[in-house]
Parts: structure tokens; C-alpha cells; sequence
């Protein structure tokens, strides 16, 4: 009987898991439904990143086809086109993380300190609806506001007396268009995490502040940015990660033959080389991509490490 007992614990306890996992099966249900979309739409293209190593034939398949080893990489990192659409890729990334992450913490912090509770939400709902905007709106909408003959911003300046400005035409001003106008649209939803955790700061500290004599700057930065800060640094770390993602639609439908000397990036180059071309180059489009995907992993990992190292709240 001794020597039985460790089958029959392990069977009882196999027993009262799954009787567990019955009782509960609803919730099992609901959480295969996201688990099921990312192992088909994350997890098995991972099979294709193997076109990055070979030379992709259609009529081979991705097994069939000729191994090359990196190739393609030597052959992106010899074109004389990459760095310049690596330095665009930056440009647009970086001036749009130091100009925009700033925003949302901003606009969370002036709703929650509103008097007028019914201005604030109407603040966040208006903030909050550009956001769902599809990019070919969104794109038309910049189009009609700076067009050079009959868009409002150089019907002012014309009425001003001033130059009119060819805002989706010079180079040199398509990273700001494409900046701004991303804020613009993003900025009210992406402040919704941080107006969520500030409700959760408790009043009492604010009013003890207040009789301790603290002014309201005081009170933000020492009550409400110190209890969002563990999101700050989850949200600047999420961002760094995709400092080489650029927003593809918005990119390629801004471009044009008189700014494609800025607005060329990755995911715009990765589109027309390994799908608009006359001769698709899978491969290619597919080392680019991989080289992207890596370089944001690599920066997440870093970024993540050096908060752990200053703040100790890092993702893991």
C-alpha cells in the first residue's frame, strides 16, 4: 500500500485539477479566444522568417528554396539607399517619441486637476475621438488642411499677407506634419492608462498636501507623477521597442515625389521592394523586416535593464 500511495496522490491530484479547470470552463473559453489569435497571427508567420536565409522561390516553397545564410542582410546593409532610410526611420521615431510621450502625461494630469468635472470629460472625449480615425481620413484631412491653393492654414497666411507655405511638398517639413499630426490624433487616447491610475491616488494626500502648504505643482510632482511613475517608465520602455515601427499607411499615403528625400522609411521601402515591385523580392522584404524586429527587441531588453538599474520598475 505504501508503495501505491505516490500514484494515487498524483492521480487525485490530477483528479482535482481538472475538476478545477471544469468548474471554471467558462473563462478557459473566453481566454482561447486571444490565445488563439496569437499563436495564428503571431506565433506561426514566424515560420516565414526563414525567407530572410533563403532565396525564396513561389513554386519551391519556403523549404524548397535555395539557402543563401545572410545575403540579403549583407546586401541591405551595402545599399546606398538604407541609411538614409534608416536615418528618416529614426528621425520620425525619435522626434516623435521626445515630442509626443510627454502629451498624454500632460493632458492626464490637467483633466485630473480640472474644477469643471463636465469640461474635463468633455476635454477627454474630444481628445479621445481622433483616435479612430482610419489613416486615409486622417491623411485627406491634412491634405484639405495644408493644401497650397484652398487649405485653411495658407488661406490665413494668404489673408495675412504672408508666404504661403508647400507643407506636404518641402522635404524639411514632413516630419513635422507627420509628428503633430500623430499627436494630435493619439495623444487623448493614449492619456486614458494615465487618467486611470491617477483615480487611484487617494485624496487624503492631496489634502494633507494642501495643509501642509504645498502648492499644485508641488502636489503633481511629488503626489501624481511619483504614483504614475511605474506606467511612465512600462509605456517609455513599450515605446522604445518600436523606435524602428513607423505608422506604414500614414507614411506611405503622406508621400510624394517632392518629400520622398525624408518620408522614405523602413516599412514604406519594405512594401515596395518585396510587394510593389515589378519583381517581388520576398527575401529581402523579409531580412528588412527581421533586422527591424531585432533591433526593437534589443532596445526594449536595454531600455528595460537600464530602468531596473534607476528606478527599479522596469517590465521584468
Amino acid at each position: 500500500m505504501k508503495q501505491n500511495t505516490p500514484a494515487l496522490s498524483l492521480s487525485g491530484r490530477r483528479t482535482s485539477l481538472w475538476r478545477a479547470v471544469w468548474n471554471v470552463r467558462g473563462l478557459y473559453l473566453l481566454a482561447a479566444i486571444p490565445v488563439t489569435y496569437v499563436i495564428v497571427f503571431n506565433y506561426v508567420p514566424m515560420y516565414g522568417v526563414l525567407m530572410a536565409f533563403k532565396r525564396f522561390q513561389p513554386r519551391l516553397g519556403v523549404w524548397g528554396s535555395p539557402w543563401v545564410g545572410l545575403y540579403h542582410f549583407r546586401r541591405l546593409f551595402s545599399s546606398p539607399n538604407f541609411y538614409s532610410i534608416l536615418r528618416n526611420t529614426l528621425t520620425l521615431s525619435i522626434y516623435g517619441l521626445i515630442a509626443g510621450f510627454p502629451f498624454p502625461i500632460i493632458m492626464a494630469l490637467c483633466i485630473n486637476h480640472f474644477i469643471l468635472k463636465r469640461f474635463s470629460k468633455v476635454v477627454q472625449t474630444v481628445t479621445f475621438a481622433p483616435h479612430f480615425l482610419s489613416a486615409v481620413i486622417l491623411v485627406g484631412f491634412i491634405a484639405q488642411v495644408l493644401s497650397l491653393r484652398i487649405g485653411i492654414v495658407n488661406t490665413v497666411l494668404k489673408n495675412l499677407g504672408l508666404e504661403q507655405i508647400n507643407f506636404l511638398g518641402k522635404p524639411e517639413i514632413f516630419p513635422h506634419v507627420y509628428v503633430w499630426s500623430g499627436i494630435w490624433q493619439n495623444a487623448g487616447y493614449s492619456a486614458i492608462i494615465y487618467i486611470s491610475s491617477l483615480v487611484a491616488v487617494d485624496p487624503n494626500l492631496h489634502e494633507a498636501a494642501v495643509i501642509d502648504g504645498a502648492n499644485l505643482w508641488q502636489r503633481i510632482w511629488y503626489i501624481d507623477l511619483a504614483t504614475i511613475r511605474p506606467i511612465i517608465v512600462i509605456m517609455l520602455i513599450l515605446s522604445m521597442g518600436g523606435i524602428l515601427g513607423t505608422n506604414f499607411e500614414k507614411a506611405y499615403l503622406l508621400q510624394n515625389p517632392l518629400n520622398i528625400e525624408t518620408s522614405e522609411v523602413i516599412s514604406t521601402y519594405v512594401y515596395k521592394v518585396g510587394l510593389a515591385s515589378s519583381r517581388p523580392d520576398y527575401s529581402f522584404g523579409t531580412a528588412i523586416g527581421l533586422f527591424q524586429n531585432v533591433i526593437g527587441v534589443l532596445l526594449t531588453l536595454t531600455v528595460n535593464k537600464i530602468a531596473n538599474l534607476l528606478t527599479g520598475e522596469g517590465m521584468f
